[in-house]
């Protein structure tokens, strides 16, 4: 009998994104897909480098080591490789040690219309078509931009950190700012809505799943002395008073807590990031994602009025 995955919190990654496969990619590119099938199987033995998720994915997956009887999350490969050349994807998780069983390879077609197949709150891939097709397509999904990444194994902690609008929750307000172009005008909308919550955003779905798993941490450091929590999450938001109480009463309509929130105000994101080295950085604007941060994975959600406007 199948295990029921709508009971998980559900992440899928592209092989891309799980390990560099720069190379590889090149040999397609410039010699085409023969060459690069029979490079693959006389390389399926040798196992890929991590790639710019992999420090979030092994993350991730640890928290079933810590709910060993809940087992709470799962990642879902999703490839345009073939069958036969995934066969070095596969050998590469197992010989990194993740616990990643289930995958959709679809030679080389878009593999966005299988997410909800696997109840997927969340799909990271480096394509940017690929990504914008799961967007258009309403479901949360994010594009990891190229930095430089050196994972620490003497960091076990997850963080992970979200813009709000356009990102947690719609882009309603955001259009108020973009289409005026006057602060006032958007600080003025939140305090006359402040008792409305806002819609969901395209990452609402695993920005709540994931409050849940935090919430299981912060009692389980209540009930055992001595507890390290594994899980931080945070939201890092250009909002400042008077905005801010429209953004915290969604949540608490929402029943989502935060273990940290920065309104910044226009104060540069970097700031923060630079300390706080969250494993993904979730922003719908490209101007809020500097590729010189090292270590830290970007990633771009090309929803709304910010992906629009020239």
């Amino acid at each position: 009998m199948p295990y029921p995955i709508e009971n998980k919190l559900v992440v899928a990654v592209s092989s891309n994104a799980l390990f560099d496969l720069e190379k590889e990619d090149q040999i397609f590119n410039e010699e085409g897909i023969e060459v690069y099938r029979k490079f693959q199987y006389e390389n399926k033995d040798k196992t890929l480098e991590k790639g710019l998720a992999f420090p979030f994915i092994k993350r991730f997956l640890n928290i079933n080591k810590v709910y060993e009887k809940e087992q709470p999350v799962e990642v879902v490969l999703l490839s345009k490789n073939s069958p036969e050349t995934g066969l070095r994807i596969f050998n590469s998780i197992r010989s990194h040690n993740l616990d990643i069983s289930r995958a959709a390879f679809t030679s080389g077609k878009s593999p966005f219309n299988y997410i909800p197949v696997y109840n997927i709150s969340l799909f990271l891939s480096t394509n940017e078509i690929d990504v914008l097709n799961a967007i258009e397509a309403n479901f949360g999904a994010g594009r990891i931009i190229k930095t430089k990444i050196k994972d620490g194994d003497d960091d076990q902690e997850l963080r992970v950190a979200f813009d709000f609008d356009g990102v947690i929750a719609d882009d309603q307000a955001e259009k108020v700012f973009k289409e005026s172009g006057q602060l006032g005008m958007f600080h003025n909308h939140e305090t006359e809505h402040v008792s409305e919550p806002h819609n969901p955003g395209p990452l609402a779905d695993f920005f709540k799943k994931l409050s849940i798993l935090q919430d299981l941490e912060t009692k389980k450091e209540v009930e055992i002395k001595g507890y390290k929590k594994i899980l931080k999450t945070a939201i890092i938001t250009a909002r400042n008073a008077p905005s801010h109480e429209r953004a915290l009463n969604t949540l608490k309509e929402w029943g989502i807590t935060v273990d940290e929130m920065f309104l910044l105000g226009g104060v540069d994101k970097k700031r923060v990031l630079e300390i706080l080295k969250p494993h993904l950085f979730l922003d719908d604007q490209l101007t809020h994602l500097n590729p010189e941060l090292e270590n830290i994975p970007l990633v771009h959600i090309p929803f709304g009025i910010a992906n629009k406007l020239k």
